[in-house]
């Protein structure tokens, strides 16, 4: 098992120091998941990766993106709570949409093609299904996985290369500028907002909120900020180590074995997540209009991506962590507190007439 490891680890970093030597937007997580994922489906080999590093991972992440609030950004973010609330509407509208074109295509019910759309999580996507007959769980996987992937990859290279001016690699509130900068702390500055997001994070798990690792830290860190205090920056080498972490585990978690019509989902499944993307531009650019706020940053927030890989962008160009991460969090936490139930209780009074579906168009 450990050798697995070590060679999942051997590909992550060649894949890294690839996507870092030919300029990739996010080379550090996109090209661990690269790699590991041909190297995997390709050559078939049974690499590993443990949750619990991922876990760590996003522990950073949490930490980092919390530093980055203040009692200045709370009160943007809390003027901007209807604005969110919107935007949210619109994406789950637009993926139900997405959903009811895809399962037409791929003569999936249109039960798999809503819950492999709707940009709520893998892992909580993949969970509902267990609960609700006549869904494939396999195609749920792979409509999620793609479009995350699709997102993860088309979502940088646009704000980066596109909306940004090909800004350098910044720093947030909470990251160091150079790779080798170690900045000096107060030590017991360090052990306060180590031991509140470490508690934070377990009291998240304990609670079994959405994406725990993350939103635990996220939220400790954010309430100390809010009195006044600043915790100290993340060397950057540490930020480049988690985001190595993230993109081996999502990398060897694709898997296409047992779907026999994968490539007819394929183009769909694709061409479903660039016009979602697109239509997180455009709402992008009314909330820009509307809110004063620049453009990469209003792309960011209403991008349909995860809360971590959406903010390691924000770190690249500099962005307004605080109010990315809050579009984020609120959408996240929207879809999976909310939706879900609403979800079931009507795909689960409608299963049989929705399971066939796809084979009566």
């Amino acid at each position: 098992m450990w050798a697995r490891f070590g060679e999942t680890l051997l590909v992550s970093c060649a894949g890294g120091l690839l996507f870092q030597l030919i300029h990739t937007p996010l080379p550090w997580m996109l090209g661990p998941l690269s790699l590991v994922m041909v190297w995997r489906q390709l050559l078939k080999r049974p690499l590993w990766w443990p949750v619990e590093i991922r876990n760590t991972a996003l522990v950073i992440l949490g930490y980092i993106i919390g530093n980055s609030f203040s009692p200045v950004a709370a009160v943007q973010i809390f003027r901007q709570l209807p604005a969110m609330f919107i935007c949210t509407m619109a994406t789950v509208l637009f993926s139900l949409l997405i959903a009811y074109l895809t399962s037409r295509g791929t003569g999936m019910s249109l039960s798999t093609g809503i819950l492999g759309s709707i940009p709520g999580g893998l892992t909580q996507m993949v969970a509902l299904t267990e609960e609700i007959k006549g869904v494939d769980i396999s195609g749920v996987i792979f409509l999620q996985t793609f479009r995350l992937l699709a997102v993860v990859f088309v979502v940088p290279f646009l704000v980066i290369h596109g909306l940004s001016g090909n800004t350098a690699p910044g720093n947030a509130a909470g990251a160091s500028h150079s790779i080798w900068t170690f900045t000096p702390v107060d030590p017991a500055g360090l052990a306060i907002y180590a031991a509140v997001a470490l508690a934070a994070t377990f009291l998240a798990w304990r609670l079994k909120a959405p994406t725990p690792f993350l939103t635990g830290p996220i939220l400790g860190t954010a309430v100390l900020n809010m009195f006044g205090g600043t915790g100290p920056e993340v060397p950057r080498l540490l930020v480049i180590v988690a985001q190595l972490f993230m993109g081996a585990y999502m990398g060897q978690q694709m898997q296409l074995a047992g779907l026999s019509n994968w490539k007819r989902m394929l183009p769909f499944t694709l061409m479903g997540s660039l016009f979602l993307v697109l239509f997180s531009l455009v709402l992008g650019e009314l909330l820009s209009m509307f809110h004063s706020v620049k453009l990469v940053n209003a792309f960011l927030s209403t991008a349909p991506g995860g809360i971590s890989e959406m903010s390691i962008t924000a770190i690249q160009v500099q962005g307004d962590l605080s109010l990315i991460s809050a579009y984020q969090i609120f959408r996240v936490f929207f879809i999976l507190f909310l939706v879900p139930p609403l979800l079931k209780r009507w795909l689960g009074s409608n299963t049989a007439k929705l399971s066939k579906f796809g084979d009566s168009s």
